[in-house]
């Protein structure tokens, strides 16, 4: 095999099977593409050499591999990722179990006993999730076990941190009345814990993107909120290879984006064909866990102008940013939460004409769903983040959870979906977003609004970017072999294009807490990018 932008061996896949078939079939890879999918045994030799020549490639030398009845699915994509950070979140103390503010002070208190960090550090945590404590974050409780070692503890949605007094002034912040900092507070000081050396950044990404490789993954929409044109160029002229990235651009990055002329979808020079330009990214409002995205209703026990959550970027300012961008031949991603803000989103995409996607889409009027299609908005949406996320809707959006996290009124009002995870919110695994899209449950609970689920081959194909459940002759050799078939993980596969899951999503029963699992488990045997391979496990 090659590096990025090299020729790869031409490689005949034996003995596979496609999605919901029990009938093997064989396919030919050569020069980044699938040549041929056809019934095994009816590629043979002179055919392959033959077919090769006809395109003007040479027959040349083809390896074999037999998958012995794999199932092979175009590679996997996740939709929205700070890829950075999860490389960065991968080591650092997880607060993911805290269930109490005093809880999280004692991970902080055990993990510095093991040492303090290195000079001129702080102790990084991350996953917090505040909303259901009993109890309150605040600066001092931190100082009592840190002292003079700052510590900078970032909530699970990225959207505030709780800090120790030694970390405020880490920050810049010379003195808070509560250590807990959240949206424009924070957003602009997460850059400083961020920041480490370029060369530790990327072998870190790196490892982050094999792991990823790992579970099927070939592509990610990186939306870091960094110059992305930019250090993704680096990475790739630095031999970075395991995944196609979209690097996403902000608004501080948008007029160096529009006079290079890059357009969505543009591939950047000297990537090998892996690096393109991605969408153009708007945050308009805040988060469900730091009761900040925008909705109708006021939270619970909450008064005054922020009551109704933070609308961070209003329509008079969207509408133009959007306006520019898509006249500059960029789709728009536009984070948007509450139903509010959703509204506001759709609102600004039908005054414009952008063309994109709305990020999350947690909670909507039932007046726009249908809008998503009727604008041609793609639902981003990461269903992990329902099964985070339950019982905090249930007490902060209490009365409409029904409309919450709406993946199954989405997908019957005709949007297009895509999944992801927002890594890392959660994990960067697209089955965890698959088992939970299809299930609406985790660890043993009932399902959470059974209703919104969405079939098992709708979540497959909303996590291939586009590309359907098979791959296709023409097609990139960009692909996933498993140990077992998707649809089979619930009671085995007939040979049929039925998918029970669809067809009885409503039932209450059928997709059960086993099931999830298997799937969250999904035992994957390698993944191919172009052609070549970036996880072989068989």
């Amino acid at each position: 095999m090659t590096g990025v932008g090299g020729l790869v061996e031409p490689l005949l896949l034996t003995g596979a099977r496609l999605v919901g078939h029990t009938e093997p079939v064989d396919l030919l890879l050569r020069n980044g593409r699938v040549r041929a999918v056809a019934p095994s045994g009816t590629l043979a030799g002179g055919d392959l050499g033959g077919a090769a020549a006809g395109r003007g490639e040479g027959a040349g030398p083809v390896e074999r591999l037999d998958l012995d009845g794999r199932t092979v699915l175009p590679g996997l994509w996740d939709k929205h990722v700070h890829l950075t950070q999860w490389a960065l979140v991968r080591r650092r103390l997880d607060l993911s179990g805290a269930s109490s503010a005093a809880e999280a002070v004692r991970l902080v208190r055990d993990r510095l006993a093991e040492g303090p960090p290195d000079p001129g550090a702080a102790l990084v945590g991350y996953g917090f999730r505040d909303g259901l404590w009993p109890d309150t974050p605040a600066a001092a409780l931190l100082d009592a076990v840190a002292g003079a070692v700052p510590v900078v503890l970032v909530s699970g949605d990225l959207h505030c941190a709780w800090l120790s007094t030694a970390g405020l002034r880490f920050v810049g912040v010379g003195s808070h009345p509560t250590g807990v900092l959240r949206e424009s507070e924070w957003l602009p000081l997460s850059a400083v814990v961020d920041r480490v050396a370029d060369h530790l950044a990327d072998t870190w990404v790196a490892d982050a993107a094999a792991a990823a490789a790992a579970r099927g993954v070939v592509g990610v929409v990186d939306l870091e909120i960094v110059d992305n044109r930019t250090v993704w160029r680096r990475r790739f002229a630095g031999g970075f290879d395991a995944l196609r990235v979209r690097a996403g651009v902000w608004t501080p990055w948008l007029d160096d984006v529009l006079a290079e002329g890059l357009r969505t979808g543009d591939v950047l020079p000297g990537t090998g064909g892996l690096l393109e330009q991605g969408p153009y990214k708007v945050v308009t409002d805040g988060s469900l866990n730091t009761r900040t995205a925008y909705c109708h209703d006021a939270y619970p026990g909450l008064a005054g102008p922020e009551a109704h959550g933070i609308l961070s970027v209003p329509p008079d300012d969207l509408v133009p940013l959007m306006k520019r961008a898509h006249h500059g031949g960029l789709r728009c991603a536009i984070h948007a939460i509450g139903d509010h803000a959703n509204a506001l989103a759709l609102d600004a995409f039908a005054a414009t004409g952008a063309r994109g996607s709305i990020e999350h889409a947690q909670l909507l009027d039932a007046a726009d769903l249908a809008r998503f299609a009727e604008l041609g908005v793609v639902a981003s949406v990461q269903p992990e983040h329902a099964m985070d996320d339950r019982d905090i809707a249930d007490r902060h959006w209490a009365g409409r959870t029904g409309r919450a996290f709406p993946y199954g009124a989405l997908d019957d009002a005709g949007a297009v979906l895509a999944l992801g995870s927002d890594a890392p919110v959660a994990p960067l695994d697209p089955w965890l977003a698959v088992a939970a899209a299809v299930s609406r449950s985790r660890d043993g609970r009932s399902p959470w609004h059974p209703e919104q689920r969405i079939g098992l081959r709708t979540a497959l194909a909303a996590s291939t970017d586009g590309r359907g459940l098979f791959p296709t002759a023409g097609g990139p050799a960009d692909l996933v072999v498993l140990d077992a078939d998707p649809l089979g993980v619930g009671g085995g596969v007939d040979g049929s294009n039925d998918d029970r899951f669809d067809g009885d999503r409503f039932d209450g029963g059928g997709f059960d807490d086993g099931v999830a699992e298997t799937l969250r488990q999904m035992p994957v045997a390698g993944t191919l990018l172009a052609g070549r391979w970036t996880h072989r496990a068989l």
